[in-house]
């Protein structure tokens, strides 16, 4: 049985390889981006880009949710062609949003109007990336997801590095960016191609793969991308600019902590929408991201004192809290694996726990939080309890679940 358990486990291990090299190598490149933009745009200018950027994940929820409907749809039988007819009608949708809020974040942020549609001019396009990573990742080519994952950073990445090093702002670099992720969707289409249909009962289903599914799985993204970025738009209200900018750059160990393990849900996620082996892939799941988080928080902790050297010694102040920033990131990585297996069986009530914590964290940072360290108190706290009543409730549901399934009647032949 040993061997049996050995060569199950070799081939999602390879997975895991595959597409963590392409996530790692997107997730450095944008690391990078953050690193040299804070240098190069100093802290007067970086807390701007800075906040463009998580807006832009926010804009990012429906392309996340897209994917992950993609690839459970494809699991369970869908055509690929129906699946992107899909992916074209939610770009659609995310243009015609994207034009309503850019004037509403350039007036919230106080930003300029430019830099703000080349952040937010990106949403469609990475929605049509994301449905082409979906259509990868349902049919299990995690060696080319990988390929995809990491072009995509890197052509994302390096135009917009380009611009900054000749001296170009914010508004320019985000422009070059979004151009890079138009360019990364179209190699993503390439890799992907038209594999061949899969017969699948009752064809008239296939016409039926609407929006809705997109909507009730993008408000699951929204409230966890939401309680992971809404801190970096906060800051600039409740702090001055250099301490804004500086709590910015503080949360790149966040953002690797979070990061780090995506491989993870990418590669369990087909299996936690299979029913007959949802519950185990949860479990592993959130183990491993658990696990991976410990070593994350470690090495923050370990590599703090070079933050200055990179970065500048402007941001010598946030050195002994990176390590709490890891933290809040690894925390959230745990919570994201719990909020996929409710996406992958298609039960996103969940979410409203995740709003109910953004809720709180933004009432305590917004009357109380007027300092990094209590900032980065406050919504790691928050983060922690969130994930744990999350957590408790997905494996109890598995479990519960899995044991109605044992003793259910096998159908009569």
């Amino acid at each position: 049985m040993a061997g049996v358990s050995a060569v199950r486990r070799f081939p999602v291990v390879a997975d895991l390889t595959l597409v963590t090299a392409g996530a790692m190598t997107a997730n450095v490149a944008g690391y990078l981006l953050q690193l040299l933009a804070g240098r190069w745009l100093g802290v007067s200018g970086y807390s701007e880009f800075a906040s463009l950027l998580a807006v832009q994940l926010l804009c990012a929820v429906p392309a996340l949710a897209l994917q992950n409907v993609v690839a459970r749809e494809l699991v369970r039988g869908a055509s690929v062609a129906a699946l992107r007819r899909l992916q074209w009608r939610c770009a659609v949708i995310v243009a015609v949003v994207v034009a309503v809020l850019v004037p509403v974040v350039t007036a919230a942020l106080n930003v300029g109007v430019a830099a703000c549609a080349a952040a937010l001019g990106a949403a469609p396009a990475l929605v049509l990336l994301s449905g082409e990573q979906g259509v990868l990742q349902g049919g299990r080519r995690f060696r080319a997801l990988g390929v995809v994952l990491g072009a995509a950073g890197i052509l994302r990445v390096a135009p917009a590095l380009v611009l900054l090093a000749v001296g170009g702002g914010a508004a320019l670099a985000l422009g070059a960016a979004a151009v890079g992720v138009a360019a990364a969707a179209a190699f993503a289409r390439f890799v992907a191609g038209s594999p061949p249909p899969r017969p699948r009962a009752g064809t008239d289903e296939d016409d039926a793969i609407g929006v809705l599914p997109v909507l009730r799985a993008a408000q699951v993204q929204a409230a966890l991308m939401a309680l992971s970025s809404t801190d970096l738009i906060v800051v600039r209200m409740v702090l001055d600019e250099a301490d804004a900018s500086r709590y910015a750059l503080g949360t790149i160990a966040a953002k690797i902590a979070f990061w780090l393990p995506q491989a993870v849900g990418v590669v369990l996620y087909p299996r936690m929408a299979q029913p007959t082996h949802s519950a185990q892939a949860i479990r592993s799941a959130l183990a491993v991201l658990s696990g991976i988080g410990i070593v994350a928080v470690l090495g923050a902790a370990l590599a703090a004192p070079l933050a200055p050297l990179l970065a500048g010694q402007d941001y010598a102040p946030i050195q002994g809290l990176l390590w709490l920033f890891a933290l809040h990131g690894a925390i959230l990585a745990v919570l994201q694996g719990a909020m996929l297996s409710a996406i992958a069986v298609d039960r996103t009530a969940l979410a409203a726990l995740t709003w109910l914590g953004l809720a709180v964290e933004v009432a305590l940072m917004v009357s109380f939080a007027r300092s990094i360290p209590t900032l980065i108190t406050t919504v790691a706290s928050v983060a922690a309890a969130t994930t744990l009543v999350v957590a408790v409730i997905v494996l109890r549901t598995a479990d519960r679940d899995s044991n109605v399934r044992r003793h259910e009647p096998e159908p009569q032949l």
